[in-house]
């Protein structure tokens, strides 16, 4: 079965609709599925609910959802970055839930290995642990967390083979291989695709059978605080 598709747009084809659960890929603007974000702003679905590490910058990845109110509700570790999401939170626009990173990472994988929730010290006796069952195990307090199953995942990785096998690169590994394999569909966008056999399979990160369409573009990569410094 062909899984490449053309473009953004026809890689969405028919999987969009308005109140839908996503999980997203990337740490901070590195490893984005930024082609795929900016597919899902032109067909305007709305009251989205995405599950990400952090929400882009104001004008550039899951931030430009954000500009068009097309986000209802933000599950994220990170959102210093964005100055229209903290607006929007403060003014009880957007619904927040905070979940510390390790604990984000480890929903979306627990989701896509079917298992429902575990318990994790992470969090307790913080706002993190409000309202969720909390167990004694040998003497520690343990807080439960919930498996995370999307609607849709959306990654970006650097290489593909024609059969959905992903590899990613360096800082794109926290959070996408997770991602990938939480959602009902998964989309990835990648650099490159390249014919089956070619990949390593040592090397390959998330197996194809998790991945339902694919695409290839040309990516920005902003980079998203430039330090420099002057020539010696």
């Amino acid at each position: 079965m062909n899984i490449i598709f053309d473009n953004p747009h026809s890689a969405l084809e028919g999987l969009l609709f308005d109140g839908m659960f996503i999980a997203a890929g990337g740490f901070g603007l590195c490893g984005i599925p930024e082609l795929l974000i900016d597919a899902i702003r032109e067909a305007g679905t709305k009251d989205l609910t995405i599950a990400s590490n952090n929400c882009g910058v104001d004008d550039f990845g899951l931030g430009v959802l954000l500009k068009t109110k097309q986000i209802r509700k933000m599950i994220s570790s990170y959102v210093g970055e964005n100055a229209e999401f903290m607006r929007q939170y403060l003014s009880g626009e957007l619904e927040l839930e905070f979940n510390p990173q390790g604990t984000l990472a480890e929903r979306m994988r627990a989701g896509g290995a079917g298992i429902a929730g575990f318990y994790t010290k992470t969090g307790v006796g913080t706002v993190v642990a409000e309202g969720k069952e909390q167990k004694t195990f040998n003497g520690e307090t343990y807080v439960l967390e919930t498996g995370i199953v999307a609607d849709l995942s959306i990654v970006k990785a650097w290489k593909a083979d024609t059969s959905g096998n992903l590899v990613f690169r360096k800082t794109a590994r926290n959070f996408n291989p997770p991602a990938a394999t939480c959602g009902r569909i998964c989309v990835a966008e990648v650099e490159e695709i390249v014919p089956v056999g070619s990949l390593d399979p040592d090397h390959i990160h998330v197996p194809g059978i998790y991945v339902h369409r694919l695409l290839q573009g040309q990516h920005e990569k902003r980079i998203e605080q430039r330090t420099t410094r002057a020539a010696a």
